[in-house]
């Protein structure tokens, strides 16, 4: 008999662990501060500024959010490890291990955003379930993988 990995199977992990719901809840919030920083600055500023048309130019303010809210997100969750562990390894950890989360989180707010106001525009009505959006779509991932590799981004 070959021996297997000591990860667990798909198949053995359970979904109902409130303490591993709770981390991944945390961790997930974390996530969540870093991005909207980045991605709620990038739609201010051009919904201030009327560089571009926060409708007509909707993609490519959108894409500038996504990339800045994954950069602060980055910088917000490396700050955090390096308390933890030396600089370099708390910026590889930061972006090998939370990446898709990232990128779930900023999309799943922007087409909200884009659903709700049309274009790239923050309303008082859009923040909040901008905000829900972007916790519940990284979640479930988060939860699999603290279960399956025991691997926290916090």
């Amino acid at each position: 008999m070959s021996t297997l990995n000591n990860t667990k199977t798909d198949q053995n992990i359970s979904w109902r662990c409130k303490h591993t719901w709770r981390t991944a809840s945390y961790n997930t919030l974390w996530c969540l501060l870093g991005c909207s920083i980045g991605d709620f600055g990038t739609i201010y500023f051009f919904q201030v500024t009327e560089y571009l048309n926060p409708i007509d130019h909707k993609w490519i303010i959108l894409s500038l959010a996504i990339m800045n809210g994954l950069i602060t997100s980055i910088i917000l969750e490396t700050y955090i490890l390096s308390r933890q562990m030396i600089l370099k390894e708390a910026f590889r950890v930061a972006i090998g291990m939370s990446l898709i989360s990232m990128i779930s989180m900023e999309v799943a707010m922007n087409i909200v955003d884009v659903i709700m106001t049309g274009g790239a525009m923050l309303t008082p009505e859009v923040i909040l379930p901008m905000l829900i959006a972007g916790f519940i779509t990284p979640l479930p991932y988060n939860y699999y993988r603290l279960k399956k590799y025991g691997k926290a981004c916090h």
